[in-house]
């Protein structure tokens, strides 16, 4: 356990991401500076005092010997790091024998380092110190450096609206963030298409749609989403719906006047539902929204265990255009494993028949990283989804999220056959340009395997354009059903949001309470 003490409680959020980035081993537990000296729990420590001009820095984490950094004002500075506080610096350890300052810190113990800066001091100046110092101390480096959010590619996006050209992007990504080459240079790939996908959308005007059906067949090792067992709730599924009919038709008028440009059906797994009740939730939907404008209509149908020939046709029906078909992985064992409950051959039934449909815009999921998995079983992965020529693939770096059984089995069996690589990185990525598709979305999570990314790759015409404006925030989405989490986009940028009670009973107890607080977001909207 890591155990780390701030006095500023509004970085706690970044101040544990990165921590945890370099010890995805450990349970990192941000604390107050106040309770240092009555935490009584084990492990390593960290104190990081951030002053108005600089920090103070203490790392004692596993056993190594101790070393001072110290930064002061009135000392020349020989510091060549790309760091906020390189001016002014001398350093000595703490050690036996006096020791020089050849980079090689990883092996000591109890790092101090105290730096100032005689100017105002950022929020990013602080990241990126906290990020270098981390470097010494552990001898790694990130992929992304010292960026702790979800979305990179916002800083791209916002610097070609600014006019920069591709080399000062780069270069920008990587002085201002740590971010590597190739990362910098993906962000901005993505954000540059990402601008011509989107320029059809209307921002102010219009808005998206997101429906969630929180069932799936089982719910897997890794889920963290709002998802329960359809065969317990199998009984319920009418009142559910029936409840989220209601959200549709007063989300339905309120938005009449607006321009609808996508829809999303999600969950959970929404071809848990039967084919009669897939039915009767498609209509609902095209009989209250005007589907004129809409530029994509996406139906998750996700688990090969859940897709039918019969629920193909109704989607096909009512006019969804693209789908969802999510292996995951294409070994039998780790599928077992991960409590999917199927096997590789039905997801190749399952993608068969979406053909058979009619359908032309297939993506596929998977995850890297998950138990067990190597270099050769992705590869395995990836060969088997070529032969099968998919228009679209996500590739997700797996996400240790708390709320999921993985975090339970991590406890038990320890992180070591968690195993996301640059290589297993790599494999996806040329199996994507494979078969001719490109980057064009990409978001980051906490916790994530081997500090990645998600990626979305896609052919020209095929990209996945909900999934764009869920994770850059450039428009108005209202999200319905369990779970969901509306966000209002105003002119100016600013985000307001309304959340759906999670517990479907509660939901459905409750929804006219979910449409009053969707009433005051909508409210002159």
């Amino acid at each position: 356990m890591i155990n780390v003490y701030t006095n500023r409680e509004n970085y706690q959020y970044d101040l544990h991401a990165l921590l945890k980035s370099f010890y995805p081993e450990h349970d990192v537990r941000v604390y107050n500076e106040r309770e240092l000296d009555t935490q009584k729990d084990s492990g390593s420590q960290v104190i990081i005092r951030l002053l108005d001009d600089g920090m103070e820095l203490t790392l004692d984490i596993d056993d190594r010997k101790e070393y001072v950094h110290t930064y002061k004002n009135d000392t020349e500075c020989h510091d060549d790091r790309q760091s906020a506080f390189r001016k002014d610096y001398v350093h000595t350890y703490k050690n036996d024998t006096e020791c020089h300052d050849d980079r090689q810190s990883a092996f000591r113990k109890d790092y101090v380092h105290t730096y100032k800066s005689g100017t105002g001091v950022t929020k990013n100046d602080y990241k990126l110190s906290l990020y270098y110092d981390l470097c010494d101390y552990t001898g790694k480096t990130l992929p992304w450096g010292n960026l702790t959010g979800i979305r990179p590619t916002k800083l791209t996006m916002g610097m070609l609206e600014e006019g920069l050209c591709d080399e000062e992007i780069v270069a920008q990504m990587k002085e201002t963030h740590a971010v590597s080459d190739e990362k910098a240079q993906l962000s901005l790939d993505i954000a540059r298409r990402e601008k011509q996908i989107l320029d059809r959308i209307h921002y102010e005007d219009g808005y998206s749609l997101y429906i969630g059906i929180p069932f799936c067949p089982t719910t897997c090792l890794y889920c963290s989403f709002t998802s329960y067992p359809i065969a317990v709730w199998r009984k319920r599924i009418q009142a559910y719906l029936q409840a989220l009919f209601k959200e549709i038709d007063f989300v339905a008028e309120a938005c009449r006047d607006k321009i609808l440009d996508t829809v999303y059906i999600g969950g959970g797994t929404p071809t848990t539902l039967g084919a009669d009740e897939l039915d009767s939730l498609l209509q609902r939907v095209r009989d209250r929204f005007d589907f004129r404008q809409v530029k994509e209509f996406t139906v998750e149908a996700g688990r090969a265990d859940s897709i039918t020939r019969e629920k193909l046709d109704v989607l096909k029906k009512h006019g969804v255009t693209r789908i969802s078909v999510n292996p995951q992985t294409m070994k039998d064992e780790t599928l077992k494993y991960i409590g999917r409950q199927h096997t590789v051959a039905q997801v190749k039934e399952a993608f068969h028949m979406a053909r058979q449909a009619g359908f032309d815009n297939i993506n596929m999921d998977i995850i890297l990283g998950l138990p067990g998995e190597l270099e050769a079983d992705v590869q395995n992965t990836i060969d088997e989804i070529t032969k099968l020529n998919p228009d679209s693939l996500t590739v997700h770096s797996l996400a240790i999220k708390r709320a999921s059984k993985l975090s339970q089995w991590i406890a038990e069996n320890g992180i070591e056959t968690l195993r996301n690589t640059d290589a297993t990185m790599e494999i996806a990525q040329k199996g994507a340009y494979a078969l001719g598709m490109k980057p064009y979305y990409l978001y980051r999570q906490k916790n994530m395997s081997g500090n990645f990314e998600n990626v979305g790759y896609a052919r020209e015409g095929k990209y996945g354009i909900y999934n764009i404006l869920i994770n850059e925030e450039v428009q108005t989405i209202i999200a319905l059903g369990a779970g969901s989490i509306s966000k209002r986009v105003y002119p100016d940028g600013r985000i307001e949001r309304s959340e759906n009670m999670k517990d479907v009973a509660l939901y459905i107890g409750k929804i006219d309470e979910m449409i009053e607080r969707k009433r005051g977001l909508l409210v002159l909207y």
